[in-house]
């Protein structure tokens, strides 16, 4: 029986998973994106539900004017004693926290703060005593992994952090987990950067303050060497044990665009390989150390059938889960029908590190067909192939005051923006199409069945190789109205059709 990495598709990075009873349950970064931190359960770890989000509300993530790729970085979730813990950081701030749940499917607590430093913070729980694990660097400025002790009821550290693990030598040390299995602590970390030389390594201990011994045929997995592969970037990720006893990693990678263009626009996604036990208490991951599109499992592991990509429409996406919004959003400009959504525009654009009124949702596969009806009314409406603000396409559609319509596509790269436009006279409602693939958007205008070719716009130039970062690229329903009177505008029959990986 096979199944097809990625798992989880689009930007879904830094995946942290952990088992309650008879199902899984893991988390993924946001960065300037809210809700923050979208939660997700699984019967197999093939097929993926997202039953919510962590951080639902202000009050307990600060979002407002962050840079973009800032915000909320790599969460981790465990489980103890029936209560679920994620720990994650807010980078604009440099705050690690902590929030919690007794209710998987309910809301969680409000942030409680550690005061140890560093990004991508997890928690151990041993006996009656809590740990909290980040990196960090030493007093030299070499990159770690420390760890105190902490009151878990408040977050105070108990211990001074204390260095465990300086790694391999790789840059960006990163992805810290502390396990025990056995008669080790196993340490799990990523280096390499969150890119094309990623890696993971790990290494153990028989006490928990170390000192802690690198695997020896380190890194552990990696796809740093399959030039020209499609899937790159393997590393951060976290370990789980399956109900049947069999051993996973579930962690970040990404698809670039073509065998000879080491471009990616997606994001980094959330794959899953095997890991493989060896009679020396050392393990192994995926093939050879490689992260593949697609894995055979042995005959006495089966899955339900893998579910990738599918048609979305308003009436299929969901406001509680399929939905995102930039930074802070002003929920009195939104409204979500059931065959529709409306927005109500501001003066912020979106090429402002702010929050303009904008509703995403994440972009899945290369190929798609999206179609849409869209009435402006006396406003700017759209809908955006979005990176960050300075690297996005919109198609869009806008009055010129005459009583007609111009539709037009605007391209934004960095300091330049170009529009192609087109009139249509006597009409407020237009119909809009967009058919991609991995290299390019073509875009449409509909009249009458017919589609008239408005431009293209190559992908690369929404890629993290070009814009930077750490998101990728959503599909995002906008508005901008610079006037003062308040203006709606609706969009409607929307489909958005996927042609999944063969």
């Amino acid at each position: 029986m096979k199944y097809q990495n990625p798992v989880l598709r689009g930007m879904y990075p830094d995946p942290s998973v952990c088992r309650y009873q008879d199902k899984y349950y893991m988390v993924c970064s946001t960065f300037q994106y809210f809700p923050g931190v979208p939660l997700f359960e699984s019967d197999d770890m093939i097929n993926w539900k997202q039953i919510g989000h962590c951080l639902t509300r202000p009050s307990q993530v600060e979002l407002k004017d962050i840079r973009s790729s800032g915000g909320i970085f790599a969460p981790t979730i465990l489980c103890h004693n029936g209560r679920f813990y994620m720990v994650t950081t807010n980078d604009s701030f440099a705050q690690n926290f902590y929030v919690y749940t007794d209710d998987i499917y309910g809301e969680w607590s409000e942030p409680i703060l550690v005061e140890q430093d560093g990004i991508d913070p997890s928690l151990f729980f041993e006996g009656e005593k809590t740990y909290f694990i980040s990196n960090g660097s030493d007093d030299k400025g070499i990159g770690c992994i420390q760890m105190c002790e902490i009151d878990i009821v408040t977050g105070k550290m108990l211990t001074p952090s204390k260095i465990l693990w300086q790694g391999t030598g790789g840059r960006f040390l990163e992805s810290p987990h502390l396990y025990r299995f056995g008669e080790y602590y196993y340490l799990m970390e990523a280096e390499g950067g969150t890119e094309y030389g990623h890696m993971a390594n790990y290494a153990r201990s028989k006490f928990i303050w170390g000192p802690y011994e690198s695997y020896p045929n380190n890194p552990v997995l990696t796809n740093r060497n399959l030039g020209g592969y499609q899937l790159q970037a393997a590393g951060h990720g976290d370990i789980i044990e399956d109900i049947h006893g069999n051993w996973w990693f579930l962690h970040l990678a990404f698809r670039q665009i073509h065998k000879w263009h080491a471009f990616h626009h997606l994001g980094r996604e959330t794959c899953l390989v095997p890991l493989h036990w060896q009679e020396d208490g050392w393990f192994t991951m995926g093939t050879d150390g490689t992260s593949r599109l697609e894995f055979e499992l042995p005959e006495n592991i089966s899955f339900a059938k893998q579910k990738l990509s599918y048609e979305k429409t308003f009436e299929n996406l969901s406001t509680k889960t399929d939905w995102c919004f930039l930074r802070t959003p002003a929920n009195e400009n939104y409204r979500f029908t059931e065959h529709a959504l409306e927005l109500c525009g501001t003066k912020v654009t979106l090429s402002e590190p702010s929050s303009p009124t904008f509703a995403a949702i994440r972009q899945t596969e290369f190929d798609l067909t999206l179609t849409c009806d869209i009435e402006c009314s006396k406003q700017e409406c759209g809908i955006s192939f979005y990176m960050d603000e300075m690297h996005h396409y919109e198609i869009a559609a806008k009055p010129d005051g005459t009583g007609n319509t111009i539709v037009f596509v605007r391209q934004t790269i960095g300091c330049i923006s170009q529009e192609n436009t087109k009139i249509i006279e006597n009409n407020t409602k237009v119909s809009i199409s967009v058919v991609a693939d991995a290299e390019q958007y073509h875009f449409y205008l509909v009249e009458n069945s017919e589609r008239t070719h408005l431009t293209d716009a190559y992908t690369r130039y929404l890629s993290s190789e070009v814009a930077g970062g750490f998101t990728g690229v959503m599909i995002a329903f906008y508005a901008v109205n610079p006037g003062e009177t308040k203006e709606w505008s609706r969009f409607s029959a929307l489909s958005i059709q996927h042609k999944e990986t063969e």
